[in-house]
């Protein structure tokens, strides 16, 4: 049988893999140790508080300031709007209207809102800039002009 050729490349590339493999597993154990440590200490620094004006803070808040808060006074989601006033016989000016689509936008002469008007509800051809009457009625997207006559 003859002898493995061992040259001197092959040991010097056998040294660097062993010497690649034991770095990497005492890095792998550095960072299991910094792991612990870091664990119990990041948990102090990870808490929060929230002060009196709803601002996020590293110290507690000063309990001398704490208000009582009523759970029915909370309101969630967006404010109700009243549109009651809004029903009725309304004024305003058709800003953009698309013949080819069938739909524009008024402009409301009181509020300035801009309010959606499909071709359907429109009972005289309109273009854009003529001055309408109409009456507003709650889309599934919004307000809508239903009723528009050009104003006369």
């Amino acid at each position: 049988m003859a002898k493995s050729q061992q040259s001197f490349n092959k040991k010097e590339k056998e040294k660097k893999r062993l010497k690649k493999k034991k770095e990497k597993l005492e890095r792998r154990e550095q960072r299991k140790l910094e792991k612990t440590e870091r664990g119990k200490v990041a948990f102090e620094d990870m808490i929060a508080y929230v002060d009196e004006n709803g601002n996020l803070s590293d110290t507690p808040p000063d309990p001398s300031k704490k208000r009582e808060i009523k759970a029915e006074d909370i309101l969630l989601g967006a404010t109700p709007i009243d549109r009651s006033a809004e029903m009725g016989e309304r004024r305003g000016k058709i800003n953009f209207f698309n013949e080819e689509k069938g739909y524009g936008f008024i402009t409301d002469s009181k509020s300035h809102d801009s309010i959606f008007v499909h071709i359907n509800q429109i009972e005289e051809p309109v273009r854009q800039g003529i001055k309408v009457t109409f009456e507003i009625e709650m889309g599934p997207k919004g307000p809508n002009a239903v009723n528009v006559k050009i104003a006369r």
